[in-house]
């Protein structure tokens, strides 16, 4: 790390991830290290106090810090030991010891038994606090180390579930699940969905997914459920339960047929029914929130109509490697396994735990806005569905693809909702779009250039992507696709042409406004003049200026 790497750090404040210790001796510095790794990591320096200034480390070995020493001091004082990244810069003949410490594998103490994590106080300021034992039990969910709903429960029987909602989940199996467990008696049944401990012992899952009201706010108080419309500030709805997973998740999704408006376009004999908001994508939000939530956190799994939007939420972060910028790429991690799998097993969710993706598509499809994820902290998961006109072209385009047996992907589906809205799109832009490395998206692209769904233009860094115009033609917007594919070659060195005669000149930036053009783009079409001697330039790199090679130079 650099002198100006720590200077950079000092100004920006403690957070979650940065703490910054005047002086320190080493139980706490131990402790530090514990309260960072059981967090998402971060930088520890010492030598720098709480409000970034600069003051300098004491020396820890004599005339000197030992980088090796420190180290090893931590990674003896730690269960598991935790192996930093120690490093002493001088900065402005000061020394600062800057410690990188990786997040934690699993739940990390002090050889003591002393857990810590690091927390935002309600002034906003970050400290270390005691971790509790329901946030131990939470984080190490998080990390997939624990399984909750495996938890056995000490007094809990087969007479605090509810028979029909064991009767409904072998329905339900039967019909589209996994239809062995359809045949399965109460304890056959709890037996193979892993819900009853091998002493016998009833597990908190099997209270969540089948236990009577009562049973559940005695074994599991922290699951409640809400629905509610909210208009214009006034609840107008707000049904409050306590019920089991499966009938918490088919009521709230019924609860919402009633708002649910559906528009119809005609695709030549074909009628096609357009919801706000697909059916597909309601039931895999509202299953996920169910299943992923953290039941160790007092909530609700809350599905709120308000204005325009539907949102899904619930208590919780995203599980340990899954976050906004990868959660369509990423391998499934549920939080609740065994929950998980007895949702799949019952033919509610996707098997192959790709929910997301799912309602994702079926959206898209629909002509309908993805799920916005962007509102979700480090406390809760909340999933956004915006309401209003759908785009009726794109819909009927996919679903007559559908009908010739040509199913479009979901990645086709997202470059080609994002080109209607922005018109064009370039690699970088795809690759956070799609989830994927850049390489990847451009390969996506090309790919569906080659099918005649894309055309692209420029070169390299410049290029860009924009829909076909035979696909712009099927979407009824020809007059769209002759603004967005510009001028062709000839027309736009016509159009510099008549500029630099009335002007006299003209400049890169002003042949990128007048052909529609990116900086890179019109650098090479000057470019490509000035090799044809249609042009010269003057002046520099930064300072070019472009004149008709008979008029009188300009400097």
């Amino acid at each position: 790390m650099t002198p100006d790497q720590v200077c950079r750090l000092a100004e920006e404040g403690e957070g979650l991830r940065r703490e910054f210790k005047r002086q320190i001796n080493d139980d706490k510095l131990v402790e530090a290290i514990v309260c960072l790794a059981n967090g998402d990591g971060g930088i520890l320096l010492l030598g720098v106090d709480d409000d970034g200034t600069i003051v300098g480390a004491r020396h820890r070995h004599g005339g000197r810090t030992d980088p090796v020493r420190v180290a090893a001091l931590v990674a003896n004082r730690t269960s598991p030991p935790v192996a930093i990244t120690v490093e002493v810069v001088k900065v402005d003949d000061l020394d600062v010891v800057a410690v990188d410490v990786p997040k934690g594998t699993g739940l990390v103490s002090t050889i003591g038994g002393l857990y810590l994590r690091r927390a935002m106080t309600v002034h906003g300021k970050p400290e270390c606090v005691a971790m509790q034992p329901h946030e131990a039990m939470a984080r190490a969910a998080d990390l997939g180390a624990r399984d909750l709903s495996a938890n056995p429960l000490a007094d809990a029987a087969l007479g605090d579930l509810d028979g029909a909602e064991l009767q409904r989940f072998r329905a339900l199996a039967a019909a589209g699940g996994d239809r062995i467990l359809g045949e399965l008696s109460d304890e056959d049944l709890l037996r193979a969905l892993g819900f009853q401990a091998v002493d016998g012992r009833l597990t908190l899952g099997a209270v969540l997914l089948f236990g009577r009201p009562a049973t559940i706010r005695r074994f599991a108080p922290t699951h409640e459920t809400a629905f509610q419309v909210i208009d214009d500030l006034k609840v107008r709805v707000n049904h409050i339960t306590h019920r089991p997973l499966i009938a918490s998740m088919l009521d709230l999704v019924a609860a919402v047929q009633p708002y649910n408006v559906e528009e119809e376009i005609q695709d030549g004999l074909f009628r096609i029914g357009l919801p706000t908001y697909a059916e597909v994508a309601l039931r895999e939000l509202v299953a996920n929130a169910l299943v992923h939530r953290s039941y160790t956190a007092n909530g609700q799994v809350r599905v709120v109509i308000e204005d325009d939007v539907l949102s899904v939420s619930s208590q919780g972060s995203f599980p340990d490697g899954i976050n906004t910028a990868n959660m369509l790429t990423a391998p499934p991690q549920p939080r609740n396994p065994l929950i998980a799998e007895a949702f799949k097993r019952a033919g509610l969710v996707e098997r192959t735990g790709r929910g997301i993706n799912r309602a994702f598509r079926s959206q898209l499809a629909g002509g309908r806005p993805a799920p916005d994820y962007s509102r979700s902290t480090s406390g809760w998961v909340e999933a956004r569905l915006r309401a209003g006109p759908a785009d009726r072209e794109l819909a009927a385009f996919v679903a007559h693809a559908e009908r010739r047996n040509e199913p479009i992907s979901l990645p086709t589906l997202q470059v080609l909702h994002e080109i209607r809205l922005e018109r064009r799109l370039t690699t970088a832009e795809a690759a956070e779009l799609l989830q994927v490395p850049a390489a990847q998206a451009r390969s996506q692209l090309n790919a569906l250039v080659e099918r005649g769904y894309l055309e692209a233009r420029g070169e390299g860094k410049g290029r860009t992507y924009h829909l076909a115009g035979s696909l712009y033609r099927s979407l009824g917007g020809g007059a769209a696709y002759v603004r967005t594919r510009g001028f062709d070659a000839i027309q736009q060195e016509q159009m510099i042409l008549t500029f630099v005669r009335e002007h006299g000149g003209i400049v890169r930036s002003h042949v990128a406004d007048l052909c529609q053009l990116t900086p890179q783009q019109a650098a090479e079409r000057l470019k490509q003049m000035r090799a044809k001697g249609l042009l010269v330039m003057t002046g520099g790199r930064r300072t070019a200026r472009y004149q008709l090679p008979d008029q009188p130079l300009r400097e």
